[in-house]
């Protein structure tokens, strides 16, 4: 199962209807916490998530609605006692506010908790499922997005198969051994490219929003601000509707969620329209809190 859980949508200040930041990527049998704002601990619980579902912590950076709920998962991943080793990726320019939130007040510690700070681009870790990217973003403060790419696969034609006589119990032989009596598996097949997943928050408009969203499958990234306020978006160091559209447009990009909302704003609509107006002709989601999106099919 790949899909993301979306537990909180709001920015600076949350609202009735939409808790501070946090998304859960379930990939296989993987789950990424990203940006555990206030009441993280408690959405997971409403979006039937439990700490044990966690394998990786990724924190784009120190700003409070996207890393005060460290404290609490952190807390509970150990009262849990996850079985599991979990690893935690971080600025390490916030190393010292990462240290205050994992021992913000006293528990019994009783888990691996891994820290792999990050502090500069590149791939933080490779598994059979994935690899993990970081880069740099334009924020006040140091920030980094995190991108997930899939290995390449390949795709099984059925004509050339049984051009080659090719069935059964061998399309897996082929498939593990790359050859079956002088066929080759290229001969038989094709490459399946490998889904791609990033993680955009608050960020101006800067090279590494561009890399990590580029040829995405389904890009979750923030539109703190409508595009009638983009000199306060340059101000503050965020994006306009309009301006996360444009990258996701260009990126050819498959599934565009928009998240990272600020409170001034009553109407979600708003956003749907301006980023449709930016020429993104994608799926489209104005993400809510406790929404569920599933990473599109392989092409």
């Amino acid at each position: 199962m790949r899909e993301l859980v979306v537990l909180g949508t709001a920015s600076q200040v949350p609202t009735r209807h939409r808790n501070h930041n946090g998304y859960l990527l379930r990939w296989d049998g993987e789950g990424i916490l990203f940006d555990p704002g206030e009441g993280t601990q408690r959405q997971m619980l409403r979006a039937g998530a439990a700490a044990h579902d966690l394998n990786r912590i990724c924190v784009t950076h120190f700003h409070g609605d996207h890393s005060l709920g460290l404290a609490g998962v952190i807390q509970r991943i150990n009262l849990d006692k996850v079985p599991h080793r979990i690893t935690a990726h971080y600025p390490r320019s916030g190393q010292r506010f990462f240290d205050r939130l994992r021992y913000a007040t006293a528990y019994r510690e009783t888990v691996s908790l891994t820290e792999a700070p990050v502090d500069a681009d590149g791939t933080l870790a490779t598994t059979e499922a994935y690899t993990l990217q970081a880069r740099r973003l334009s924020h006040p403060v140091e920030s980094f997005g995190y991108r997930l790419v899939e290995p390449d696969g390949r795709r099984m034609l059925p004509d050339r198969l049984a051009a080659h006589g090719i069935k059964g119990p061998d399309v897996s032989r082929i498939q593990r051994e790359g050859s079956l009596n002088g066929v080759t598996l290229e001969a038989v097949s094709e490459v399946r490219r490998g889904q791609r997943f990033a993680f955009v928050m608050d960020t101006r408009l800067c090279e590494g929003v561009h890399a990590l969203a580029e040829g995405c499958d389904l890009l979750v990234i923030e539109s703190t601000f409508l595009d009638g306020d983009e000199r306060l978006a340059e101000e503050y160091g965020h994006l306009t509707a309009g301006q996360a559209a444009r990258v996701a447009r260009d990126a050819g990009v498959r599934h565009l969620v928009l998240t990272h909302f600020s409170q001034r704003y009553t109407d979600p609509e708003e956003f749907e329209r301006q980023a449709r107006a930016a020429g993104f002709e994608g799926e489209l989601t104005v993400a809510s809190d406790l929404l569920r999106v599933a990473l599109p099919k392989r092409r």
